[in-house]
């Protein structure tokens, strides 16, 4: 952790984590006008604090602290974030803002963000694979809260150059602050989650980096002392996992970056439905009936739910409308009382497969259509566009945040801002992209 805001990393893993931090930018930017950013940037008006970092699409200079904070609430607005299947991490909508916040401070490089991210995204997933992140969710704590914490403390310390000892305190403070519950399920306007999944632990680990930097110390063994953070948090712990790999094996290259800004287990079953619909010509009017399998643990969180974006029988029916899943029709809550929306909703019935919950394809999808005379249709998607598996080029992921930012920044500061991460590792100082992201 102390080496790696100078560590050379390979040319795959600078351009995927430019990859990962451009995607991250395009949630923030796209999640600000949602409820949960609109109630952040209220929020954010009444905190003050030093001129030291950005709030984007405002005109807010704030503390670091406030900055990551209201960032990382923007960047898990809604589901527009990557995503670890293995872990079932956000890495990025924590990690991304804590690094941003903190090399502005800082006045640090594009290429020491870069570095810093990629720490930021192998401490977040390396942590909960040390747990277990299954064991944590079924003792009813949120996983995504855990790593959100400790992936935003490993990029905020990064960034500001601290030496084994004060990364020593850095993970300390960062045990002390883990924290969540899994109830998060619950909410339905994804304001608390985007608190849960992002806010929190951007804010923590932006806390925590910036208490050590005004010189306070902490516990220097809480990974292996007497009641260290694995024995705290784990009943199975495999400490080992944290340094598996290490040097090798880079988690920034690991995330799924959403082809739809929808929840995750969606993906392949709009991927699958939409192959469908262009293949034979799939319309609301000759379609009689449509099974969605996805594995079983992905079905429930997509099960009727309450918001648009994270609903797969709505999602599906949108589809089937419209011909597309964009930003704007997967987060517009009135189509779910659109007649036409409603008209098909009942011929489309989510079925939780438990076969298809196997660990190298976690979220693959099955859609079966019935169309009016019987005959059958069908499409099976392994891997959703966008996974490690089936990676998107570096052409769809600008496109997916240009779409993203297009509407809130303008096309010139949009084509500018994806640039400048395209060439990131050169950029002199990442606060210089403070223009392109405010108002």
């Amino acid at each position: 952790m102390a080496e790696a805001p100078t560590r050379d990393l390979p040319p795959k893993v600078v351009l995927a984590a430019k990859q990962r931090i451009l995607d991250t930018f395009g949630a923030m930017v796209s999640g600000s006008r949602l409820k949960p950013g609109e109630m952040a940037i209220r929020y954010a008006r009444t905190l003050g604090g030093p001129s030291e970092a950005c709030i984007a699409t405002t005109n807010m200079v704030t503390s670091a602290v406030n900055a990551a904070l209201i960032n990382a609430l923007f960047a898990h607005a809604d589901e527009t974030d990557d995503f670890h299947a293995e872990t079932k991490a956000h890495p990025g909508c924590s990690a991304v803002p804590a690094a941003l916040a903190m090399a502005e401070q800082q006045n640090r490089s594009g290429l020491e963000m870069i570095r810093g991210v990629t720490l930021g995204y192998d401490i977040a997933c390396r942590f909960l694979l040390a747990l277990g992140a299954d064991h944590v969710r079924e003792t009813h704590r949120s996983a995504e809260g855990y790593s959100s914490t400790w992936g935003a403390t490993a990029a905020a310390a990064a960034m500001a150059g601290f030496d084994e000892r004060k990364m020593r305190y850095a993970l300390s403070y960062a045990g002390q602050q883990v924290s969540g519950l899994w109830s998060w399920e619950r909410d339905v306007e994804h304001i608390e989650k985007a608190f849960d999944f992002a806010g929190m632990g951007a804010r923590n680990g932006v806390t925590a980096v910036t208490m050590i930097q005004a010189g306070f110390t902490g516990v220097p063994d809480a990974l292996e002392g007497e009641h260290n953070v694995f024995e705290a948090l784990s009943a199975m712990p495999h400490p080992e996992k944290m340094v598996e790999g290490l040097g090798q094996r880079y988690v920034v290259e690991e995330t799924s970056i959403k082809t739809f800004p929808v929840g995750y287990p969606a993906q392949s079953a709009l991927s699958a439905f939409l192959r469908l619909r262009e293949q034979h010509q799939l319309t609301p009017a000759n379609v009689e009936h449509i099974d969605v399998r996805l594995p079983a643990d992905g079905a429930g969180v997509v099960n009727n739910r309450a918001m648009p974006d994270v609903n797969c029988q709505h999602l599906v029916a949108v589809a089937l409308v419209d011909g597309k899943i964009t930003f704007e029709n997967s987060h517009d809550a009135k189509r779910m009382t659109d007649p036409a929306i409603l008209a098909v909703r009942p011929k489309i019935n989510l079925i939780a497969d438990k076969a298809l919950m196997v660990p190298d394809a976690p979220r693959s999808g099955l859609v079966e259509v019935t169309l009016t005379g019987g005959r059958k249709v069908n499409q099976f998607v392994r891997h959703p566009p966008g996974t490690p598996e089936n990676p998107l080029d570096n052409a769809a992921v600008n496109e997916k945040a240009r779409n993203l930012m297009l509407p809130v920044l303008g096309a010139s500061k949009t084509d500018q801002l994806i640039e400048q991460v395209n060439n990131l590792e050169k950029l002199p100082r990442v606060s210089s992209l403070r223009s392109l992201l405010m108002a």
